[in-house]
């Protein structure tokens, strides 16, 4: 087949009740749907053979992750792209052809993703990947239209296609010879950050990622760990701190690292203080605890990428410090970054 649409699932009957029927109407020749199920314990399953019999279930025998997970449903799957489609996206009349179009005409392209908005302000981005996501600096990401918890209003002003750093896993087009040539997501991340990670690794070998904003889905976001979960935090600082160690180049690792050391810290001692957040503040210290012990299990694959990379990070990562320009200088939009 030429397109496979993939969800993966794990105890979202209610999401797939409500989404599923919008991308069944919206699909067109030669795609097919799966839905991967990381061994639900609700009503998942038996939904997708009563209500929705179209639709190839892949049955996982373990929860996997999201990044696990989908490696072990595509291992299963023969297409030229797969669609990595979170549960919760709806999708809108039109969205599929714009995004085969352009990877048909762009064979440099590895990836690419739609526009995405906010399902519950549908006039705005969503957080979670917005028009295109970027690095900065110190291995914090942003995206055209959203900078850390400031999410612009959509209107045009990142209407061209354009190129990116990653490509949101919400929505994630990606040809599966790519995919697999760079090993896939990385499964031991389990959740958060391994998008980011995939296409670092990807740009890192010189292929492309685009945002092709004609096509739009709405998003709702934070469907399996709410904002100002600990877990969640836990997740995002040690699979960011890893996914630093594994892409950044020799001669900026040790500075970076020193400087995330403080700033991770100063984030810590933000959550407890202003935030009052004393389960964030422990996941904190237990993620940077947690990536210590396990750096030195991502050493080959560092090494790997070294030895392999056609792009150098000084062509691939914004050259300002993100925090800075909107800490230290109030800039609160994608647009003003760069002036």
């Amino acid at each position: 087949m030429k397109v496979a649409v993939v969800i993966l699932n794990w105890n979202g009957e209610k999401m797939l009740v409500k989404y599923l029927p919008t991308l069944l109407q919206h699909l067109q020749e030669s795609v097919e749907v799966f839905v991967a199920d990381n061994a639900s314990t609700d009503g998942s399953v038996a939904l997708l053979k009563e209500k929705f019999p179209s639709v190839k279930r892949i049955l996982l025998d373990k929860n996997w992750g999201f990044a696990e997970g989908y490696n072990q449903a595509l291992r299963q799957i023969n297409a030229t792209y797969y669609i990595l489609l979170n549960s919760d996206i709806e999708v809108s009349s039109g969205w599929l052809s714009p995004l085969i179009t352009w990877m048909d005409a762009h064979p440099e392209a590895a990836a690419c993703q739609p526009k995405l908005l906010s399902i519950r302000q549908r006039d705005y981005f969503e957080y979670a990947g917005a028009c295109g996501g970027f690095i900065d600096k110190y291995g914090y990401p942003f995206c055209r239209g959203r900078v850390f918890d400031v999410v612009e209003k959509d209107e045009g002003q990142y209407d061209e296609v354009c190129p990116i750093l990653w490509a949101t896993g919400a929505c994630l087009m990606i040809r599966a010879t790519d995919y697999w040539k760079v090993g896939g997501l990385d499964g031991r991340f389990f959740a958060h950050n391994e998008e980011i990670d995939l296409c670092w690794r990807l740009r890192a070998m010189g292929r492309e990622i685009y945002c092709v904003p004609e096509s739009k889905v709405y998003h709702v976001g934070g469907g399996t760990l709410p904002k100002n979960n600990p877990m969640k935090t836990y997740l995002n600082f040690r699979n960011n701190l890893t996914m630093l160690y594994k892409n950044l180049e020799t001669d900026e690792l040790q500075h970076v690292m020193r400087v995330r050391w403080w700033l991770d810290y100063v984030a810590a001692f933000k959550m407890l203080i202003l935030d009052g957040h004393w389960g964030d503040f422990k996941a904190v210290f237990k993620a940077r605890k947690a990536f210590r012990k396990w750096k030195k299990d991502f050493d080959s694959d560092r090494q790997y990428l070294q030895q392999h990379r056609s792009v150098s990070n000084r062509q691939l990562l914004s050259p300002y410090s993100v925090l800075w320009q909107y800490y230290g200088k109030g800039r609160h939009h994608f647009s003003e970054l760069t002036k």
